[in-house]
């Protein structure tokens, strides 16, 4: 069942969005060749508890409980991967999901990074996979059902020549980090019949679309949570907690804006 959130309630996830674009301020500012994956988690880690935050990714169950408070997955990592000591290289791409709550509601959010120089082609991985992600904040203003939304999205990363992952997809997202309606970035016929739904005032979901530069296919790694591309091939992942509103999608992850800024607990000043 889809809960629609009121407008007092997408205000409180605000401020778990806020901490979060803080984490990824933070995070972003950290990543350069030398540095380990294990090291920007631990730094977000701290952020989240300076800031009354908890970590959602620690201990999510799995065949082994999630360890840490971020994915960090790099190159041709997919999601879900596990910081540790693996040391930032010029070239690399790093994507750095992670999410909080704070006084018990939800904000989650990805960024993927160039490690130094990187190639064109990279380059242009990028480029599509946070351009999608704004493509559909964009139509969600003017679009009724997901399915359509969904169904540019598709296209546009066709178009960049890329694949969009379809193992993996987005999510509602409140209470939870995890709620109903799943947000598939492609439409089949059987999303459309079965599981579609109304981009309605008061729906807060999870977008974050997953491109990969060669197949769409992936393969799961022996830590029983990393993904990988099947052929090697880069990965890239973008993500925002978006609520609808009476005047339109909201960004709920997205910068401060005028009058806003995180609070020693965590909430909006």
């Amino acid at each position: 069942m889809v809960n629609l959130r009121s407008p007092r309630e997408i205000a409180l996830m605000r401020r778990a969005g806020l901490v979060v674009w803080g984490a990824h301020q933070l995070a972003a500012s950290m990543v350069r060749p030398g540095v380990t994956t294990g090291e920007i988690d631990a730094a977000v880690d701290s952020f989240f508890a300076a800031h009354g935050a908890v970590a959602l990714f620690k201990g999510v169950p799995g065949k082994v409980p999630f360890p840490a408070a971020c994915c960090i997955s790099v190159n041709d990592e997919v999601v879900h991967g596990i910081p540790g000591p693996r040391v930032l290289r010029s070239g690399d791409v790093v994507s750095i999901d992670t999410g909080c709550s704070v006084g018990g509601w939800c904000g989650d959010s990805a960024v993927t990074h160039p490690v130094g120089e990187v190639s064109p082609e990279v380059r242009r991985l990028l480029d599509c996979t946070s351009g999608v992600l704004a493509l559909a904040i964009q139509l969600m203003a003017t679009r009724s059902r997901w399915s359509d939304v969904a169904t540019e999205m598709a296209k546009f990363v066709r178009d960049y020549g890329f694949a969009v992952v379809e193992n993996f997809v987005g999510h509602g997202i409140g209470r939870s980090m995890h709620e109903d309606p799943q947000v598939p970035n492609f439409c089949t016929p059987a999303f459309r019949k079965n599981h579609d739904f109304d981009l309605e005032p008061g729906l807060v979901i999870a977008v974050e679309p997953m491109v990969n530069m060669g197949s769409k296919k992936v393969r799961a790694l022996p830590d029983h949570w990393t993904q990988s591309t099947i052929d090697g091939m880069p990965s890239a992942h973008f993500e925002h907690t978006v609520a609808i509103t009476d005047g339109g999608p909201v960004v709920l992850t997205a910068q401060p804006g005028a009058g806003e800024e995180i609070g020693a607990s965590g909430s909006a000043a």
